[in-house]
């Protein structure tokens, strides 16, 4: 008998802390229980291949997947070949994607089993009984919450190949007491801690084995501010012990939620060790009071204003379109105050329709229309048509290139002046129009099409806007693109996929270390 947990996961460098988790608490089955992760991406042939080789021959299998929301898709195809192709194997199904409206997942049915919520306990009950009876009757096994003391952690089972190459994804707490409908959180009584000595004994046998590099998956890092100061005075040590090694960890945080007492630690990290997520996603009191966000917006903006101002926190302030209630006119006021307050990033989110969020609630008053395949993402509503929604999604995606990309700085106060969501706005809907495109744009390429907009559109003078470009990384890719051009003693020609790599390679370069690699993850 043997059991193999698996996910795709959706990038080489995340590892898969739940199912680490599982493995941790499988008790007596854990020798005989495997972990192999899959990247989006891989044929599914190919998956279900490395799969079965884990099977020995006349033996019980199961193989547990990790269901989200966006890898369901291509998970729901690998257990349609591995059924096909063997039958017996024995299917089981967790993760949030399928913890919701099971009865309406072709996955699900192709599963023998599900097992929604919490899987620590509920996944090695149900292989026992799986592999030695009796056999269960059930599909779908809603999955126990055990009291927190009774979880193996499962920190020692990051590899030192995930230490030395991947993020590794820690968590102090689970669960949020705030109850924003867009979220699966919201779902959630509360915020469960586990042990913070037992937790920071896990994060110190990670810092020993060589582990610099810690995100947070907690939802609200700051709730307990007894607790988020112990953690930061663990950083900090190893932050004094060896500056020349420094540690980097990354929070979520609430954002209207900063003592004197958190201020006072945060200010003591240096450059390129500490980021923050801050999630703002409307500053319209009505549309937060109609999804249930409690945020005193005053508050919240002085935050991130001070955090801008007196640390050295690397900050990501997301801001969500579409959600209820919310228009055009009161997103864009919210960017241009966003903007005005100065964060590192600004991720620009489209809404999505998690399953089992109480977000559907709104579905007939405002008119919310969602596509219906993974990661459900909102097409239209009563105050944003389709047409002005996919402005918002190409909007999204060129922020991602010039903005939070790094490649632009210098260029990008220019573009945004006076009326940043405006000026972005236009520029993201010429850029559509000469290019058709929204991927795949070399850095070359972007730099000069950005360039073009400034001075024809703008009516920027040729001289402001080359000396703005000129001393971004986009500029010296351009540089480099017409010195390969013209010089004929070049020993290769970079292609714009090569040029925009290096350019890429130099911002990240121009990071601190910690900090470019989380950025790069």
């Amino acid at each position: 008998m043997s059991i193999l947990l698996t996910t795709l996961n959706a990038r080489y460098a995340h590892a898969s802390l739940g199912l680490r988790y599982l493995l941790a608490n499988m008790g007596d089955l854990q020798p005989i229980t495997q972990i192999q992760e899959f990247v989006t991406g891989a044929r599914s042939t190919d998956v279900v291949e490395k799969i079965l080789a884990h099977r020995q021959p006349g033996k019980k299998f199961i193989v547990g997947f990790g269901v989200y929301i966006w890898n369901v898709i291509e998970t729901t195809q690998i257990v349609a070949v591995l059924k096909r192709v063997a039958p017996d194997v024995v299917v089981v199904l967790g993760g949030p994607e399928v913890s919701y409206e099971t009865t309406e997942q072709e996955i699900v049915r192709l599963a023998d089993y599900v097992i929604t919520g919490w899987g620590d306990v509920s996944f090695p009950s149900l292989c026992q009984q799986i592999l030695a009876g009796p056999k269960p009757l059930m599909k779908v096994h809603a999955g126990l919450q055990p009291p927190m003391a009774d979880i193996q952690l499962p920190y020692s089972l990051y590899s030192d190949q995930d230490i030395r190459h991947r993020t590794l994804y820690v968590e102090a707490s689970r669960g949020c007491p705030f109850k924003c409908e867009f979220c699966l959180s919201a779902l959630d009584k509360t915020a469960w801690p586990f042990d913070i000595d037992q937790f920071l004994q896990e994060m110190e046998g990670l810092y020993q084995r060589g582990a610099r590099l810690f995100k947070f998956v907690d939802r609200t890092f700051n709730l307990n501010i007894k607790t988020s100061l112990k953690i930061m005075q663990f950083f900090l040590d190893k932050l004094e012990a060896a500056p020349h090694d420094p540690v980097f960890a990354h929070f979520e945080v609430v954002p209207d939620h900063l003592p004197d007492a958190l201020k006072e630690g945060i200010q003591k990290f240096p450059d390129g060790t500490l980021q923050f997520e801050i999630g703002i996603q409307s500053f319209n009191p009505e549309v937060q009071a109609l999804i249930s966000r409690k945020q005193n917006n005053e508050k919240a903006a002085e935050n991130i204003r001070w955090l801008c101002q007196h640390s050295n926190a690397h900050l990501h302030v997301d801001l969500i379109a579409g959600l209820p209630g919310e228009t055009m006119e009161s997103f864009a006021q919210g960017f241009n105050r966003l903007v005005e307050l100065g964060p590192h990033e600004i991720q620009f989110g489209i809404l999505k329709r998690l399953r089992g969020t109480p977000i559907i609630r709104h579905t007939e008053a405002f008119e919310l229309a969602f596509d219906p395949q993974p990661p459900y993402t909102i097409l239209a509503n009563k105050h944003i048509p389709f047409a002005d929604m996919q402005r918002l999604v190409r909007f999204a995606r060129y922020w991602d290139m010039i903005a939070n990309s790094g490649r632009f700085s210098h260029t990008l106060p220019q573009i945004l002046a006076d009326a940043p969501f405006e000026h972005f706005m236009a520029l993201s809907d010429w850029l559509y129009a000469n290019t058709d495109a929204t991927h795949r744009i070399a850095l070359d390429r972007l730099a000069t099409l950005v360039s073009k907009w400034m001075q024809e559109v703008r009516g920027m003078s040729t001289e402001a806007v080359q000396a703005a470009v000129s001393s971004d990384y986009a500029g010296q890719a351009i540089h480099r693109q017409s010195s390969n051009k013209n010089d004929a003693s070049a020993p290769a020609r970079q292609t714009k996929k090569e040029a925009a790599k290096e350019a890429k390679n130099e911002a990240a370069r121009a990071l601190p270390q910690r900090q470019a690699r989380h950025l790069a993850a």
